[in-house]
C-alpha cells in the first residue's frame, strides 16, 4: 500500500435549497493519518457537505480544498466516495463490476484486475467474484461497494453511513480496512449514527448541525471537556433513585445499576459519596470522561 498525506479543506461552503439552508459557512480541514468522524444530526448537512466534496452538488459559496490548492476533476480522480445510497449495477458480476470501475478512475486494465482480485480477497469475497451484484446480501454488497471505493488507492476517502446494517464481523472488517488506510496516510472521512463506533475507530470527529459546525477536535481532548463525571455503583440498587435528588446533579445515565452523574463544577464529590452510602455499600465511585454520545448530545442541544 502506497504512502500518502495530504490534507482536505473546506471553507466557508453555502448551499440553499429553496428557503433551506443545508450548508451555513461550513468550514473545517481533515488531515490524512488518522480516521475522522463525521457527526450530526438527521438534516444537519452531512450528505451535503459529502457530495459537495465531489462536485455533485452545486455551492452557493465556499469552496473545497486539498493540499492547498483547488479541488477538480484530476483531484477527483483520486478521491474514492462510498454514498449511502447503493452505487452498484445489481446486473454486473461483482469481479467485472470493480475492474470496470477502476478503469474510470485511469487504471490500466491489468492493474484493474489485480486490484478486484486483492480487494474482494481483503474483504471476503473472493468466493463472489462471479456473482452478480443483485444475488448478494446487503452485508456483501456494502462490500463490493467498499472495494469500489478502494480500487484506485485514493488519497482521500469519503463514506456516507458506510457500516449501516452490518452485522459484527461486518463492522470489524471494515473498522479494520480505515484504520489500514488511515496510517497510510491516506484522509479518512465518514459518517455515521453509530457513535460507540465512532468513538472507538476515530481520533478526531466534527460534528455539525444545520449546515454548522458545532464541536470538532480530538475525540479524547473532546471527552476530558465539560463538566465533571462520577459513575457510582451501590450494591443492591438498580435504579439509581438515592442521585435523582442531588441538588445540581443530573442524572445522565442508569444502566445495570451503574449511576452516572454529570457535576457543577462546585459540586461537593463527598456529599454525593455520602449519599451513595446512605444507600448501602458503595461498589463502585469514580471519576470518568464524558462519552461522545454526550458531546454529540451537548454539541446539538
Amino acid at each position: 500500500m502506497a504512502e500518502v498525506a495530504g490534507i482536505l479543506e473546506l471553507t466557508g461552503l453555502t448551499r440553499r435549497f429553496g428557503g433551506v439552508t443545508a450548508l451555513d459557512d461550513l468550514s473545517f480541514t481533515v488531515a490524512s493519518g488518522r480516521v475522522t468522524g463525521f457527526l450530526g444530526p438527521n438534516g444537519a448537512g452531512k450528505t451535503t457537505t459529502m457530495r459537495a466534496i465531489f462536485g455533485l452538488t452545486e455551492l452557493d459559496h465556499g469552496h473545497v480544498g486539498w493540499n492547498g490548492g483547488a479541488v477538480g476533476p484530476r483531484q477527483r480522480r483520486r478521491f474514492g466516495y462510498m454514498p449511502e445510497e447503493r452505487g452498484l449495477y445489481p446486473g454486473m458480476i461483482v469481479g467485472e463490476q470493480l475492474q470496470y470501475l477502476g478503469r474510470l478512475h485511469g487504471m490500466a486494465p491489468g492493474a484493474a484486475a489485480d486490484a478486484a482480485t486483492r480487494w474482494l480477497e481483503r474483504l471476503d469475497l473472493a468466493d463472489r467474484a462471479s456473482s452478480k451484484v443483485s444475488s448478494l446480501s446487503h452485508g456483501n454488497q456494502q462490500r463490493v461497494q467498499l472495494a469500489a471505493a478502494l480500487m484506485h488507492e485514493p488519497e482521500l476517502l469519503v463514506l456516507d453511513e458506510p457500516m449501516a446494517g452490518l452485522d459484527p464481523t461486518g463492522i470489524e472488517t471494515f473498522g479494520a480496512v480505515l484504520t489500514e488506510q488511515a496510517h497510510a496516510g491516506r484522509c479518512v472521512l465518514f459518517s455515521s449514527h453509530q457513535l460507540d463506533l465512532v468513538e472507538e475507530l476515530c481520533e478526531a470527529v466534527v460534528i455539525i448541525d444545520h449546515g454548522r459546525v458545532v464541536a470538532s477536535g480530538q475525540v479524547e481532548e473532546l471527552e476530558i471537556g465539560g463538566s465533571p463525571r462520577l459513575s457510582v455503583r451501590v450494591e443492591g440498587d438498580r435504579d439509581g433513585r438515592w442521585a435523582r435528588d442531588l441538588p445540581g446533579i443530573q442524572v445522565s445515565e442508569v444502566k445495570g445499576g451503574q449511576v452516572r452523574l454529570v457535576l457543577p463544577p462546585d459540586a461537593d464529590s463527598d456529599a454525593v459519596l455520602d449519599a451513595a452510602r446512605r444507600t448501602g455499600r458503595v461498589l463502585e465511585f469514580t471519576f470518568e470522561r464524558r462519552r461522545l454520545s454526550e458531546v454529540f448530545r451537548e454539541a446539538v442541544r
